[in-house]
């Protein structure tokens, strides 16, 4: 494995990247989250009522567009000023693809890029090389391949990605979520001859898959992202052996997102404590108050079984 593009985690034998940007800074600025929530926020009061929710990070959006509108990089001046403001790290999101913006989100100084598919995608056929940035990047999948292909293009953690339209439907998500812990399990099960057709399978670098392999898990920080918005969601998500969790918009939509967003963040925290997972759950009532879905909103199970 010693090659320049090889990639070894949560181990002292790290071998990295270009040596501008060495590879195992990122990883470490990564571990940095793990066990905690990382809240979308789009102006600075609502970053602020994160930080003293206990969000380990912010990520920094553009206002959602009018319906058919195209989202991009939130606005500079607005991430600066949070970033002024907090005292945790900011992150923001750049375009698929869009290497420009996540030049200008780094030279302003952002903790890290989210190399966002919920964004309009600017380049449908190239993802941004993240070798050549020092700023850490967190990069989205809903399967394995995709997951160690990030990992190859630089990305030093990785966000399974459910539902992106708000709606607190956590399904999605859970879906997203144990496909990859199933094909880390499959991997896990398989002897080094079938570990090549394996990569060749999902289409990921043979190297990286063989790192899976042996770590038994993403050799990445894992998050998962979409449909979150209860303390039994986030704590669901850490029981399928996630590291932490994003928590979109849709936690502001409430009487009382403090209340909703520190329930979560204990939740994350506690996610293997029934008792301190009831007690965070209470009296959330109200505070979970527009999180309901419509009956069109939800695909109803076993609507489309064959009988």
């Amino acid at each position: 494995m010693a090659d320049d593009h090889a990639v070894t985690l949560y181990s002292s034998a790290a071998i990295t990247d270009a040596k501008k940007n060495p590879f195992s800074l990122k990883v470490g600025m990564a571990q940095m989250l793990r066990g905690g929530a990382i809240v979308e926020v789009t102006t600075l009061d609502q970053a602020k009522t994160a930080e003293s929710a206990g969000a380990c990070c912010v990520i920094v959006s553009d206002p959602p567009p009018p319906r058919g509108g195209i989202s991009r990089m939130a606005d500079p001046s607005l991430i600066k000023e949070i970033k002024q403001a907090l005292s945790i790290p900011v992150m923001a999101k750049a375009r698929v693809g869009h290497f420009v913006e996540a030049q200008i989100l780094e030279q302003i100084g952002v903790d890290y890029i989210d190399e966002s598919e919920a964004l309009g995608v600017a380049d449908e056929n190239h993802f941004i090389n993240k070798h050549n940035f020092g700023v850490t990047f967190v990069c989205g999948c809903r399967d394995l391949g995709e997951a160690l292909r990030r990992v190859r293009e630089g990305s030093a953690m990785i966000r399974t990605q459910g539902e992106i339209n708000g709606l607190g439907n956590v399904a999605e998500t859970v879906r997203s979520v144990r496909k990859v812990m199933g094909e880390i399990r499959v991997l896990n099960n398989m002897d080094e001859d079938e570990v090549f057709a394996f990569a060749k399978r999902i289409e990921a670098p043979y190297d990286i898959v063989a790192q899976a392999k042996q770590m038994g898990r993403l050799p990445v920080v894992h998050f998962a992202a979409g449909g979150i918005a209860t303390p039994a969601d986030a704590a669901l998500m850490m029981q399928l052996g996630c590291d932490g969790v994003f928590l979109g918009l849709e936690v502001f939509d409430c009487d009382d997102p403090y209340k909703r967003v520190r329930a979560i963040v204990q939740a994350v925290r506690n996610y293997n404590d029934p008792m301190e997972l009831a007690q965070a759950s209470s009296g959330l009532e109200h505070a979970m108050a527009g999180l309901d879905l419509d009956e069109n909103s939800v695909e109803r199970f076993g609507a489309g079984d064959a009988y």
